[in-house]
């Protein structure tokens, strides 16, 4: 009967026990009963409450429980109150380890040392958390389960996507969503609830038009996170047809926003604080001189002020007020960006002890009831301590006692405690390693690196608070002994980062930052990426790699059409005299291959095919095609008297519209094949060890004169068609130098040659299907037959050049005549519908927009 009942509360039990009937009742609540078919035997001469003597042979009390702990009060039995004074006066019955007319029950859960929400429970001597959905971990709930920043899962290789951050880590904000983008910098990107264009009407100062914005974090989320980013912008767009953001006739402002601190500011995009000027004012550029934006020229015709805010302390945006559309033909419409933060400035926020005497000192470290502690550290010495505070007593400190151990000490009150952690590996190897410790009032723990986490628990009714009161050293001692030699970075206590990089520029024997991040990160560079020094951090080099992103790991895609054809040529062919092979081998000598690396990936559902050829000025080759029956060919020829060498891989048709893997390796004579990253083949060679003077790499259809074999003819008749990915040969990418394309990439494309993404679309639906979200979209076909390096030039250009400009011009006037006919019947269309939506109106005053740029490119002049 009843529930609940060690919750700390008093509860009232009534047991009757009559011949063959007992009855218990527990807080007036309904009567359990039982019943027993022969009549019970009852012994009412003793009575025990608690539990059993502990000493005696009592045989009529025996219980497999433990004792109850507790109080008991208003005990009766019969009718006959139990006078608990006279047991204590010995007078009647016997008691032992019992307080009388005292309930002496702590309330482990009063007060609730479970933090961040967690919820408390509690047993006779000690209490849990439950951490489950608070974002936090550990014995109170404390550690928090996520990184601070974008930047700092950028680093242990995540990719772009959603992810909560903890911008104070254990401190009291909790954690919330945002989209990280992780390009060569870490953008973090937080939404509000009004992203779209919004128009706005007949508004004065008496009833001005005002939005109110809200984001997907409180202000103090958003602060803390602005704080710690190197930098932060959020997008203001302000559109304007007679309406101005100044009254020129007293200065007032008519139109402004104000800032996360509730402050009104009347500066706009591209501008900076305390002046009323837009970014054309400071430029010099807006459409009236005698005004400091275009929208104060108060014309009758759409313009706009816009630009970026980037002013930290008054970001973000909260609050728009537009106050001058009430005019006849008067409009505006406004649109905000989300707040843009890039890069962590705790992160790689580092300091380097030179000497065993250099420190640098900070306030008194306050974490009295819960303490924790994390840095990155790396050293080349034995021994040294990170990081030491004292108090009368107390203290806290945590030290590399040897090449493989590091100790957190501390004592608060109950006498000193160690915890130890020891790698198997040395720890002054020079490499960056994580290490967190933390205390509470339950437990202490340390973790190094990703090794087990070691923990010590706290006596029980012990100390409870750490008391200090001198001030934080870190990387040395009071006593100046034990100084640590290297590099701590990101040191953070209790959530709050310390600027180990501002102190270390006025204190002797320490130099603020710390080279050396590739050593640590170089890992994090994939598929042949270098690694490249940074002061803050480092960053991924990819340019002699076939893949792009932050880390080298972004397939390099495209979609090939009958026909399509991408040739890279390694260089120039020069026209030498007869009788002078001598001098050939000479001159090409620099391009003679002994070794091949290659990679790529592919899916076609197209047979024969082309995949891949090489050229040699000595009509030596290389080719890799797709037979008929779908197996793949490798065919080499590298003596130009004899037929090339032929490898076929037959497992099963690779022409099945998947993607395909294939890894080519050549040392010489000795050829390997890998197919899917499966078993790898090797081969022989009989036609030579060296591919002399090669000319160029081709993919998709060879368009020059060739002198191949039989089978690679056939291949090529179709060339290529589908998805190409990745394409890597010794350490040119010519798929990646295709697509990004530069004035310098001796590429030449010809057909018709998109980019796509071999990885998740098949066919022709690959190209239509693409979508590509960054910053910029630099997706989209190549023009055909469009030279990207090393153009051919000829005594036509000149002619062509005249036929060109006669052409344009025709194209012009018929491109701005169909033009003017579309924004019509644009225009009158979007207008029928209606504001079904935000969108719509976006595209209504876009349409508006444009129609008035055309008018105004027509009545402009043009002298040919």
């Amino acid at each position: 009967s009843g529930a609940g009942l060690n919750n700390g509360q008093w509860h009232s039990v009534s047991l009757s026990i009559k011949r063959n009937r007992i009855s218990v009742r527990v807080d007036n609540d309904v009567t359990s009963s039982a019943h027993a078919i022969m009549p019970l035997q009852i012994y009412s001469d003793v009575f025990y409450f608690g539990g059993c003597p502990s000493s005696g042979n009592i045989s009529e009390c025996n219980t497999s429980f433990g004792g109850f702990q507790g109080c008991m009060r208003l005990i009766s039995i019969g009718d006959k109150a139990v006078d608990m004074i006279s047991i204590q006066q010995n007078g009647f019955g016997n008691f032992s380890d019992l307080q009388i007319d005292l309930c002496g029950i702590t309330d482990r859960c009063l007060p609730n040392y479970c933090e961040h929400g967690g919820e408390c429970s509690q047993s006779w001597n000690s209490f849990h958390c439950n951490c489950a959905n608070t974002g936090y971990k550990g014995a109170t709930c404390h550690y928090p389960i996520y990184e601070q920043s974008c930047e700092a899962y950028k680093h242990r290789g995540n990719t772009s996507g959603f992810y909560n951050i903890d911008s104070d880590g254990s401190g009291p904000l909790g954690p919330f969503l945002v989209y990280c983008n992780m390009t060569d910098a870490t953008w973090t990107v937080i939404q509000h609830n009004s992203t779209n264009l919004t128009r706005v009407k007949s508004a004065n100062r008496e009833n001005p038009h005002t939005v109110f914005f809200k984001y997907s974090a409180s202000l103090d989320q958003l602060q803390a996170t602005i704080n710690l980013a190197d930098h932060c912008e959020q997008e203001l767009a302000y559109y304007c047809k007679k309406s101005r953001l100044f009254d020129k006739s007293d200065g007032m402002p008519l139109t402004w926003w104000i800032g996360r601190s509730n402050e009104t500011h009347t500066y706009w995009g591209g501008s900076v604080p305390a002046v009323q000027k837009c970014a054309c004012g400071l430029e010099g550029s807006c459409i009236d001189s005698q005004h400091y934006c275009n929208c104060d020229a108060d014309r009758d015709e759409w313009t706009n002020d816009t630009g970026f805010l980037s002013y930290k302390d008054h970001l973000p945006v909260t609050e728009i007020v537009i106050t001058d559309t009430d005019r006849p033909n008067s409009e505006a419409a406004y649109k905000l960006g989300p707040l843009l933060c890039r890069g962590d400035r705790t992160f790689w926020n580092s300091a380097s002890f030179n000497t065993e005497a250099s420190y640098l000192h900070f306030p008194t470290f306050h974490g009295e009831l819960s303490a924790d502690v994390s840095f990155f550290f790396k050293t080349t010495a034995s021994s040294g301590v990170f990081l030491e505070n004292l108090g009368i007593q107390d203290f806290i400190r945590i030290e590399l006692q040897s090449p493989s151990e590091v100790v957190f000490s501390f004592d608060v009150g109950n006498g000193p405690s160690e915890i130890i952690v020891q790698s198997r590996h040395s720890l002054n190897d020079n490499q960056w390693h994580y290490v967190k410790a933390e205390r509470n009032l339950k437990e202490a723990s340390l973790q190094i690196d990703q090794l087990p986490q070691r923990s010590h628990s706290a006596p029980p009714d012990g100390h409870i608070r750490l008391q200090l009161n001198s001030q934080l050293f870190v990387g040395g001692t009071a006593s100046r002994q034990k100084g640590f030699l290297g590099c701590i970075r990101s040191l953070r206590l209790n959530g709050m980062a310390l600027d180990l990089e501002e102190r270390a520029k006025i204190t002797p024997g320490v130099e603020p930052g710390c080279p050396g991040h590739c050593s640590s990160y170089g890992n994090l560079c994939h598929n042949g990426g270098k690694c490249r020094e940074k002061y803050s951090g480092f960053s991924c080099d990819c340019t002699f790699s076939a893949y792009a992103g932050p880390f080298c790991k972004k397939e390099i895609s495209a979609y090939f059409w009958t026909g399509t054809s991408v040739t890279y040529n390694f260089q120039e062919y020069y026209t030498l005299p007869k009788n002078s092979s001598s001098h050939a081998s000479s001159f090409y000598a620099d391009m003679t291959l002994t070794r091949e690396a290659i990679t790529f990936a592919f899916r076609t559902i197209r047979t024969p095919s082309l995949l891949l050829y090489v050229s040699s000025f000595y009509k030596e080759y290389l080719s890799v095609i797709l037979t008929r029956n779908g197996d793949l060919q490798v065919r080499y020829k590298l003596d130009s008297h004899q037929d090339p060498d032929v490898f076929s891989i037959s497992f099963k048709s690779m022409a099945d519209g998947q993607l395909q893997h294939v890894k080519i390796t050549r040392e010489e004579e000795v050829l390997f094949v890998e197919v899917n990253q499966k078993e790898r083949m090797k081969f022989i060679l009989s036609s030579g060890t060296d591919f002399n003077a090669i000319k160029s790499l081709t993919l998709g259809k060879i368009l020059e004169n060739s002198d191949v074999d039989e089978e690679t003819m056939k291949a090529n008749s179709q060339g290529f068609v589908g998805c190409l990915s990745s394409v890597q040969f010794n350490h040119i990418a010519p798929l990646k130098a295709a697509l990004h394309q530069s004035s310098s990439a001796p590429v030449i494309v010809k057909g018709r040659f998109t980019e796509s993404n071999c990885g998740t679309l098949t066919g022709a639906d690959s190209t239509s299907s693409e979508t590509t979200h960054s910053f910029a979209d630099h997706s989209g076909p190549i023009d055909e037959g469009k030279p990207l390096a090393n153009a051919i030039r000829s005594d036509s250009a000149i002619i062509g050049g005249v036929i060109a400009v006669v052409i344009f011009i025709l194209l012009c006037i018929t491109a701005i005549a169909i033009r003017i006919y579309k924004k019509k019947g644009m225009y009158s269309k979007n207008e029928a519908k209606g504001s079904e939506n935000e969108d719509s109106a976006e595209s209504a005053l876009k349409s508006e927009l444009s129609m008035q740029n055309t008018a105004n490119e027509n009545q402009k002049e043009y002298f040919f």
